[in-house]
């Protein structure tokens, strides 16, 4: 018999499965079924912050735009649940075939979720990406892998 936090974990798991169907087949609507309107984004790209859930669609918007076909990947989630709150961290992958017709496998970054649990749903109300920085050169590391 599971507890109401193993169920919550299964319910967020599946939810991350959700943002990987959903770029796979480049369904913003779906994306936006998954966030918190007032969703913050700390993402690779500037501004330091993107707020509110248009903001967060414009740079999946924009990911289609590069990209033919999208492949992403979640790797080592470790999620932390409450009542109403969870966190978790991971390393994610974004890939694909560009409009162009070359192949990426794309970059590592470390990804951090922030779900609330709205009206029964759990959304993320907080994401960050990002690269590790060599400090001496300023530049972002992108070829390390978990």
């Amino acid at each position: 018999m599971s507890t109401q936090r193993e169920a919550d974990e299964a319910e967020i798991r599946q939810h991350v499965s959700k943002i990987i169907e959903g770029l796979r087949a480049k369904d913003l609507e779906c994306l936006k079924q998954l966030y918190a309107t007032d969703v913050v984004s700390f993402d690779v790209e500037p501004p330091l912050q993107h707020v509110g859930i248009e903001a967060k669609l414009k740079n999946w918007e924009k990911v289609f735009t590069f990209f033919q076909d999208v492949t992403y990947e979640v790797r080592d989630l470790t999620l932390t649940v409450s009542d109403d709150v969870a966190f978790g961290h991971g390393f994610g992958r974004l890939g694909g075939t560009l409009k162009n017709g070359t192949a990426t496998s794309g970059m590592w970054v470390r990804a951090t979720f922030c779900f609330r649990k709205i009206d029964g749903n759990w959304l993320i109300a907080h994401d960050q990406v990002s690269v590790p920085l060599d400090i001496l050169s300023g530049k972002g590391v992108t070829d390390l892998e978990p």
